[in-house]
């Protein structure tokens, strides 16, 4: 999907080098008003840097030109629909350069999708071009493909041929189908493991893959790559700084993606993304980040951030950057068995009360005009609810939902970076569930790097109260380490959440099979990330009933 309708870009020589650094932080204003920039930075900021049109277009690149692998970073597909799919790649030959060492030239990629791996039986065949105002990506939003199908696919630059990937389209709409296994992972810090979990989710027998968040992290990565420990020549300096700016971004994907278990489940699987904090910055709401700068000047920085993460997912056209904005949440369905409502609970958020540290609810927190979702996106997710026929609405997010207490207090500590700090805006939502009779509710989260299982209830102040759902949190892929099976907080959790069905702080994913009569739920861990290899089990499964919410031991 090559961008054909944006206004045309001034020349890359009418700018000093401060304003090409604003250029290429994002396409344009937007909505946003900037209070302390110029009118001209604003519009250089947000009005340039767009893929040029007609005579005075950058030439397209002679691909047999190409003199090293442009596929280094792998292929991709995601948001399957029933009639269409979203493939990716990204050409870069120097991956770790600002340019991916292809200059600024457009270079043309051919495509090709096939019912059999050995491309044997080609059903759709095309040609796409790679943008360097989008950092070469590609993305080819395959339409008129057979519902429920699996597809094999690959790209071709010049003598190049891209690694081949597999993917499926989701079931018809009307379609009672009667199965889905799905996998949900998060929180994938490059400098603090290897991707094993990956590599074995990349073997593992699922449909489709949810990623939480937390895909990269902006912090610096030291030459040996913190725990995995290089020798030799090590990795570029360029890594060791915190992202800030549109190359930074590009090149920190470029490292998590230079992976290679991260390349085999992309290709493995299709995936839905969504992202939480660490794909800008660290704990931002909205328009504030943690360290109290100006909105504007952080507005900058989050364009920047939101454009290289469509540029590097399998994102449709519909989910590409505005500026500083950028529609992520959608709502994707499974046949009649799942509707997948896929949330944003950073762009639109209040900021933290008290700070984003735990700390004991009050009139700060709990004033019922603050919001995790903003109004939108609450009102669609409680009117997408209302019109769901879908046996199971799976509502896959970032931050824990379920009420959390960190000690036996009374009141106790809790999250205000996760749903119990915006605790008007989750009694909206279950209310919102309620009212539409969602029976079988599972929520999807990620960013805490441990494993739970929740009850979620309609009053998490009274044990005996109705439960109204399931929230299961996917432990890190290798965000904080090894970790342990019983954290030092083990007991002190449980026995402060009495709706807190499984705990466990070792790395791994969850995997969730969605039934017409129950749902079967295995959290897989490995013993440790921080050497390569090591197997993966299975720490403990459930079974929630449909029409009965709540975990049952497997």
């Amino acid at each position: 999907m090559a961008p054909t309708d944006r206004p045309e870009a001034l020349s890359e020589h009418a700018f000093s080098p401060h304003d090409a650094a604003l250029r290429a932080a994002a396409p344009h204003l937007a909505r946003r008003r900037f209070l302390t920039v110029t009118a001209t930075a604003s519009a250089l900021a947000f009005g340039t840097n767009l893929p040029v049109r007609g005579a005075y277009a950058v030439p397209v690149r002679d691909a047999a030109r190409i003199t090293d692998d442009p596929f280094t970073l792998g292929v991709a597909s995601g948001d399957p629909l029933p009639d269409s799919v979203v493939l990716w790649t990204r050409l870069a030959p120097a991956p770790f350069e600002p340019d991916g060492g292809l200059g600024v030239q457009r270079v043309a990629v051919e495509w090709e999708v096939a019912r059999d791996e050995l491309f044997a039986r080609v059903e759709q065949r095309g040609v796409a071009e790679a943008h360097p105002e989008y950092g070469h990506s590609v993305h080819v939003d395959v339409k008129g493909l057979a519902p429920g199908t699996e597809y094999h696919y690959r790209f071709r630059a010049g003598a190049w041929i891209s690694p081949a990937g597999r993917t499926r389209t989701a079931p018809g709409p009307g379609e009672d189908t009667a199965a889905l296994r799905l996998a949900a992972v998060a929180c994938q810090a490059y400098h603090d493991g290897y991707y094993t979990v990956h590599r074995h989710l990349a073997e593992d027998d699922v449909d489709v893959v949810l990623h939480l968040g937390d895909y990269l992290y902006e912090y610096p990565v030291d030459a040996v790559g913190g725990a995995r420990r290089y020798t030799g020549a090590g990795l570029p300096d360029v890594f060791a700084r915190e992202t800030t700016t549109l190359a930074d971004y590009r090149m920190r994907y470029a490292l998590y993606k230079s992976d290679p278990d991260l390349r085999a489940v992309h290709a493995a699987h299709p995936f839905v993304v969504t992202w939480d904090d660490h794909e800008t910055e660290n704990n931002y709401a909205g328009a504030v980040d943690e360290n109290g700068s100006p909105p504007e000047q952080f507005l900058v920085r989050r364009a920047a951030a939101y454009r290289a993460y469509w540029e590097n997912q399998p994102l449709r056209a519909a989910q590409l950057a505005q500026g500083p904005d950028a529609l992520l949440y959608r709502r994707l369905h499974w046949g009649t068995l799942a509707q997948f409502d896929v949330l944003d609970t950073r762009q639109y958020r209040s900021d933290q009360a008290y700070g984003d540290r735990p700390h004991v609810p009050g009139p700060e927190s709990d004033d019922p005009g603050r919001t995790i979702t903003g109004d939108a996106q609450e009102r669609w997710l409680i009117d997408g609810w209302r019109t769901s026929t879908a046996l199971w609405n799976v509502t896959p997010q970032q931050v824990c939902f379920s009420q959390r207490k960190f000690d036996l207090g009374d009141p106790a500590r809790v999250s205000m970076d996760a749903w119990d700090g915006y605790r008007a805006s989750r009694d909206r939502v279950v209310a919102g569930a309620r009212a539409a009779g969602v029976d079988n509710w599972l929520v999807l989260t990620g960013d805490v790097h441990v494993a739970y299982a929740f009850d979620i209830k309609e009053d998490f102040d009274d044990p005996g109260s109705r439960t109204v759902g399931t929230e299961l949190t996917a432990t890190s892929v290798t965000s904080g380490g090894d970790g342990t099976e019983r954290p030092a907080t083990w007991d002190t959790y449980l026995r402060a959440n009495p709706h807190l069905r499984f705990y466990d702080g070792r790395r791994g994913y969850v995997r969730v099979g969605l039934g017409r009569s129950d749902a079967r739920i295995d959290f897989r861990t490995v013993p440790a990330v921080t050497t390569p290899g090591a197997p993966v089990t299975t720490a403990a499964s459930f079974v929630t009933e449909v029409g009965a919410p709540g975990l049952k031991p497997a």
